[in-house]
């Protein structure tokens, strides 16, 4: 399956382009930087013109920072830049991830073996949270479908379709992106997590976040505390039903 990679750059953070370059240079397809969205380069109406209060249920409690708006519309770029590339595949990084174990390059190639154009594999950071049965793979490289994906989009390779399928569903959004594409049902989207664990992030010795989310008052932390929980089991129940539905 041909596949190009997308690391998505903030221009601004010149501590994260040395690492950027490097990490896109040893990616086993030709891979270039992509300029994300940066929040505080363009106005507040122009970054909340795409962000919508209440557009989908669960309910996301939170207004949106602008950190949070620009990082959905860079991804939303990377996934237009898929398209366009005319591969049947991109595989989507940011600029603070570095591979973490021998099986980085074996696991990619397993997954571009394996992906189909509608998928989405994420290739998370720790394995927590995310439980579901195999879809392909053998020994320790393999492929699940987790009944309820876990956040994060520190890397991933997203297919053609899934891609497009992401676009059309997200050009109003009212949730930061990975809570997003926990939505299967909204976009349609098949969410795949990759094993084992052979990435890590160095945000901390790059800076730290670029992101910025808003601070949290304690009536906001705790309203998130118990809501978080009831998100969750609703977001997997909807999942659950659409995937039976599909089947």
């Amino acid at each position: 399956m041909s596949c190009r990679g997308y690391i998505i750059h903030l221009k601004r953070a010149t501590d994260r382009r040395r690492q950027a370059e490097a990490f896109a240079a040893m990616l086993p397809m030709s891979a270039e930087l992509l300029e994300a969205v940066d929040g505080r380069a363009i106005t507040a109406e122009a970054l909340r013109e795409r962000a919508r209060r209440d557009l989908h249920s669960p309910r996301y409690p939170f207004p949106l920072a602008a950190g949070e708006i620009a990082c959905f519309l860079s991804h939303r770029r990377a996934w237009q830049a898929i398209i366009d590339s005319g591969c049947d595949a991109g595989l989507i990084a940011e600029d603070d991830v570095a591979a973490s174990s021998p099986d980085f390059l074996p696991l990619i190639d397993s997954v571009l073996a394996g992906i189909q154009r509608g998928d989405f594999v994420r290739f998370p950071m720790r394995e927590r949270g995310e439980r579901g049965p195999r879809v392909w793979g053998t020994g320790p490289l393999h492929v699940i479908e987790p009944y309820l994906p876990a956040l994060n989009m520190q890397m991933q390779i997203v297919g053609r379709e899934a891609a497009r399928m992401l676009l059309a569903a997200s050009e109003f959004f009212d949730r930061p992106v990975d809570s997003y594409v926990q939505l299967q049902w909204l976009h349609g989207a098949r969410m795949l997590s990759a094993r084992p664990i052979v990435i890590r992030e160095l945000g901390g010795q790059l800076g730290g976040s670029v992101i910025h989310p808003r601070r949290r008052t304690l009536v906001d932390r705790l309203v998130h505390e118990v809501q978080r929980p009831l998100i969750r089991l609703a977001v997997r129940q909807a999942n659950e039903q659409w995937r039976r539905k599909s089947a």
